[in-house]
């Protein structure tokens, strides 16, 4: 055990910096995995408490005043109801800020749905005007405890007295109204009520909402919104960014593992006497093998342990989400396991692939074999002979120097060569190319299993780094070019009857800065068979289309055509090409889908026409909102407040939400996976490059024999990895770009917003980041080669024995 532990002191002083970058990807990989696991418990477990703790409701049914709600307890599968309750849509304005809100009337705390209370208090009677926020709406309103809200256009005002957690689809500015809990005193003319149902099986919410529908009817229905959404929506972008990290944690720790392995391998044939002599004084093969699997595993274990104890000890302090979803995490049950599952998983992992290589240790025999010569390319006596010319006849094969130097050492005669030179080396040197180049290039390629081998492992961090950086990209695009990904304007504005159409639309376009206002209406719609209910959207007309962004089809243009999202076409089991039916309120609504749109709202569960379409089915329809189109280099937010002066009450103004701004977090990310999968990638092309080296070793004496100068000899060895490298590069390109397009889009599909936001790197960068590992391959090999290239002779005759 002494005589192991002195060889691996000894192995770890002369690799002192593959030891540490070995520590430092493992520990990059382990981070990566752990906050990956964060940010699942994150997105899932704060929604599934809040769930848990209000005991929520599955489905919410928002009905008119005069629907006979009292039946839906009755249903097979409903354990119990909440409400129920009156409801009245209002805005509410707050130290400058407008925002729509459902005003809920609530007579006493419910059992169902009960909002978790997280400051102030719930609603007293001896506040009669008082009301309660939901959460997250007050953190966009920037409402506290204790503040007063005012009712634009009425000289009512309210006053918030606490704040509670919902487990219901959260509010979204143009989309979802806020949820405000208030007294039924404080509602006095509803125009609609809500119902939740708790179920036995949440298994059965569409069926039950299929019944309930049945029951009150579907004119009676306005909307439904079930558990599954709510969730969907809680999860969102950190579940994107849970699942970033996860993959590219698990491919950098493949990449990790095979690094590993090639290293340990190359590091086999180059130690094959060390390795002699160690059988010779008594090592078994279990020994050696135990030598670098337990010297691997330290390594791995130390880089997982520091990179264990930097998340438990600094994760939660990391600005923003990331930080946010570590504090969430530690305090869930399943922390402890998940850090040390994970760590010892990836440890395990590197010990596997490890053992592979240090298996072939433990077979070296303790008297070394003398391999034949290898093809053409492998020892280069016979190759630069060709290269520069023929020999004399009486030239024995290896050449004079080599069968010299064989018989002063008493070594077995080479083999006779067979390899030959390629028809493309022949014609490099016909056309004068330096031989320093067209060897270095057949030495790279020569040895086909082993330089594919190492093109391969080198190839799988370049080709995560190629799908980093378009996932990079794609989130670049939302932001320059929005109108590309379903975001063609940047303002929403919602109005009240105190102007009428022609009234609006002047005013919207007297702006200076709006290149068109879109008037519209969106309404919710329920689908056929009654389970859901989906966005029904009427923007534009047709004298002045809405410019939607197509994916596939064509736009809207006749009567009774519209474009789909893709989160409605799956959930009906539809294609570009169906009629649809549609219950909007008693009406039934027949539309042709002729296009597919990207569509970032509403998980994608959006059909869109035009307001004239909607107009001949309700010839008294008017507009409800526009949408604004800004001039180039406009700001949305000086625009925003110009209107709202304009407005004078009147407007409710809000910029488009784009949902890139909740991936933010992700560049830190994208970024960090680089210099990992970049540390990888260094590890494993400091192993070519020292295969290489040494390699060359054998070939010295014939390269100076026939007059090569040792820059010439750098060169060679220069030129192979440069040349491995590049087919890296290249390989990585053709097979990274078409797989980052496909994740993309398959989570585009999933996300509902639909294929076809996929943005690859521009083609500068792609050759920026192929230059830079071409010339960062060359530049490491430099010194090593011109340090071998003018080694003593008797180094050198070592190295050839």
């Amino acid at each position: 055990m002494r005589a192991t532990l002195r060889w691996a002191h000894s192995d770890l002083r002369t690799h002192r910096g593959e030891a540490l970058f070995l520590v430092l990807a493992t520990a990059g990989i382990v981070a990566s995995l752990l906050l990956a696991t964060a940010l699942f418990g994150y997105a899932t477990n704060p929604w599934q408490r809040v769930f848990t703790q209000s005991h929520g409701a599955h489905v919410w049914l928002h009905t008119d005043t005069g629907a006979d709600t009292g039946k839906l307890a009755g249903l097979d599968g409903v354990d119990s109801v909440a409400g129920p309750y009156p409801t009245a849509a209002t805005t509410v304005s707050s130290r400058g800020s407008r925002a729509a809100v459902e005003l809920r009337g609530t007579p006493e705390r419910p059992s169902v749905g009960r909002p978790p209370v997280v400051s102030g208090h719930w609603l007293d009677p001896a506040t009669p005007n008082g009301v309660v926020l939901e959460s997250r709406f007050a953190r966009a309103l920037l409402a506290e405890p204790g503040d007063t809200l005012t009712v634009p256009g009425t000289a009512r005002e309210l006053t918030v007295v606490g704040l509670a957690d919902s487990a219901e689809p959260r509010y979204r500015p143009g989309e979802q109204p806020g949820l405000v809990w208030a007294l039924p005193s404080a509602v006095p003319d509803p125009d609609g009520q809500v119902i939740g149902l708790r179920l036995t099986d949440p298994g059965d919410t569409s069926y039950i909402v299929q019944r309930a529908v049945t029951v009150l009817g579907a004119g009676a229905i306005g909307e439904v919104s079930t558990w599954q959404q709510a969730r969907a929506e809680a999860q969102g972008d950190n579940r994107l960014l849970g699942q970033v990290l996860g993959l590219f944690g698990l491919g950098a720790l493949v990449a990790a593992g095979l690094a590993v392995h090639g290293a340990i391998g190359t590091r086999i044939r180059g130690h094959l006497r060390d390795l002699s002599v160690l059988k010779a004084i008594g090592f078994t093969p279990g020994q050696v093998v135990r030598v670098f699997l337990l010297q691997h595993l330290a390594y791995a274990l130390l880089g997982a342990l520091a990179a264990a104890a930097l998340a438990e000890a600094l994760g939660s302090r990391i600005p923003g989400r990331l930080g946010d979803a570590v504090g969430v995490w530690q305090g869930l049950p399943g922390h402890t396991v998940a850090l040390f599952v994970i760590p010892v998983g990836a440890v395990l992992f590197i010990g596997a692939t490890t053992g592979l290589a240090a298996w072939r240790a433990g077979r070296v025999p303790p008297v070394p074999v003398q391999r034949p010569a290898a093809a053409l390319g492998g020892r280069l006596s016979g190759v630069t002979g060709r290269a520069l010319g023929p020999r004399p006849a009486s030239a024995p094969p290896g050449g004079r120097l080599a069968g010299g130097l064989r018989r002063v050492l008493r070594l077995p005669p080479a083999a006779p060569r067979t390899g030959q030179l390629s028809d493309l080396a022949r014609r490099a040197l016909g056309a004068r190319i330096p031989p320093a180049l067209v060897l270095g290039w057949h030495k790279a390629f020569t040895r086909r299993p082993r330089s594919l081998a190492t093109v391969a492992r080198l190839t799988l961090p370049l080709l995560l780094i190629v799908v980093a950086m378009s996932a990079w990209t794609t989130i670049d695009r939302f932001h320059s070019t929005p109108e590309q990904v379903g975001l063609p304007t940047a303002l929403s504005v919602r109005t009240d009857a105190g102007l009428n159409e022609r009234q609006t639309r002047a005013l919207l376009e007297r702006d200076p800065e709006v290149a068109a206002a879109y008037p519209g209406v969106e309404t919710a719609a329920l689908v056929p068979g009654q389970t859901a209910t989906i966005a029904l959207r009427g923007l534009g007309t047709d004298q002045d289309p809405y410019p939607y962004t197509l994916a596939e089809g064509r736009p809207a243009r006749g009567a009774d055509e519209a474009v789909a999202g893709q989160g409605l076409l799956d959930l009906l089991d539809v294609r570009v090409g169906d009629w649809v039916r549609m219950t909007v309120g008693d009406q039934p609504q027949i539309l042709h889908i002729v296009g597919r749109s990207i569509e970032p709202e509403n998980a994608g569960r959006v059909i869109s026409t035009s307001l004239d379409t909607l107009r001949a089915n309700d010839p008294g329809l008017r507009p409800t909102l526009y949408e604004l189109r800004l001039d180039p280099g406009a700001d949305p937010r000086e625009v925003a407040d110009r209107l709202t002066t304009a407005g004078r009450g009147h407007l409710d103004v809000h910029t488009v939400t784009n949902p890139a701004d909740g991936l933010s977090p992700l560049r830190a990310v994208v970024a960090g996976l680089i210099a990992v999968l970049a540390l990888i990638g260094l590890i494993e092309l400091l192993t070519a490059i020292g295969g290489t080296v040494r390699e060359s070793e054998r070939d010295l004496l014939a390269l100076k024999a026939i007059g090569l100068s040792p820059r010439q000899i750098t060169a060679i060895t220069v030129t192979a990895t440069g040349c491995t490298a590049l087919a890296a590069v290249l390989a990585a390109t053709a097979l990274g770009l078409p797989l980052a397009h496909w994740l993309i889009d398959a989570q585009g599909r999933s996300s509902g917003i639909g294929a076809g936001i996929a943005q690859g790197p521009s083609a500068p960068l792609m050759l920026l980041l192929g230059t830079a590992a071409v010339l960062c391959a060359a530049a490491l090999a430099a010194v090593p080669a011109a340090r071998a290239a003018r080694r003593r002779l008797a180094d050198t005759l070592s190295a050839v024995a």
